[in-house]
């Protein structure tokens, strides 16, 4: 099923079953407003509904060459998730790569879960990948919204049940999650700090994966420099951290 069919999908589906969170045609512009903490309880209900004990969503970075996932909100939220860390580390390289090109589901399980590996291998349209977290066992969803944003939704747990004939209406419960959450604007933008270019340059490195030294290094700063910058559009962005303010200006389109 490709990327479109699994938008048409996800329209026909909620259009027909109204979420309690607030369901929306994908094709409208008129929908309910969410925020994130509405999205994080619509992503705990999936978790629900499949029996995981984790989840996670992510945004693609901009960068081809050096794309990683950055993590909007997991099961932690307002916190941040040891799983996150690794997931938005070296270990999303490959899934990151088939995001950008496929919506097909991916799957891993743990040494030890021959049950959980057997019922993801029956699935069709899903393929297995490398853990995405160590001892962990997990799907993760490709999904794509408006203006070329693409990301992942993650969910976790040793005990998942996730039958064929649900597979897609999860995937589509996934688009239309990720889509909410990408149509997210701050209630209060035109109170919101002007950001500089350089902040943004800044931020556009970290979403990267670049550190404050490669980053001082490439815009010719020093690191002090470079980390106030990250500090004044964190700031600007009323983020609890220099991740969640990249996973704003992506979702914002401040970065591409």
């Amino acid at each position: 099923m490709k990327h479109a069919d699994i938008k048409d999908a996800a329209e026909a589906l909620f259009n027909e079953q109204r979420s309690p969170f607030g369901a929306f045609s994908l094709g409208s512009e008129t929908h309910h407003a969410v925020t994130v903490p509405d999205a994080v309880r619509r992503c705990r209900w999936i978790s629900v509904d499949i029996n995981a004990s984790a989840f996670g969503l992510y945004f693609v970075s901009p960068s081809p060459e050096r794309a990683r996932l950055v993590p909007c909100f997991d099961s932690d939220y307002p916190g941040i998730a040891v799983a996150s860390k690794f997931i938005s580390g070296a270990n999303g390289e490959e899934i990151v790569r088939h995001t950008h090109n496929s919506t097909e589901p991916r799957w891993w399980t743990d040494d030890g879960m021959a049950a959980m590996a057997e019922m993801f291998g029956n699935l069709a349209w899903t393929a297995q990948m490398a853990p995405l977290a160590p001892g962990t066992s997990g799907i993760a969803f490709p999904v794509h919204a408006d203006r070329g944003q693409c990301g992942l939704v993650v969910f976790l747990g040793s005990e998942i049940a996730l039958p064929q004939d649900t597979l897609y209406e999860i995937h589509a419960r996934c688009f239309s999650l990720f889509a909410a959450v990408a149509r997210i604007r701050p209630g209060d933008t035109g109170r919101m700090r002007a950001i500089s270019k350089r902040e943004l340059e800044c931020l556009k490195l970290t979403a990267n994966g670049n550190t404050s030294e490669e980053i001082a290094r490439l815009l010719k700063l020093s690191v002090h420099t470079a980390n106030q910058y990250l500090t004044q559009s964190t700031q600007k962005l009323n983020a609890v951290n220099r991740n969640q303010a990249v996973a704003k200006a992506l979702r914002l389109g401040l970065i591409e």
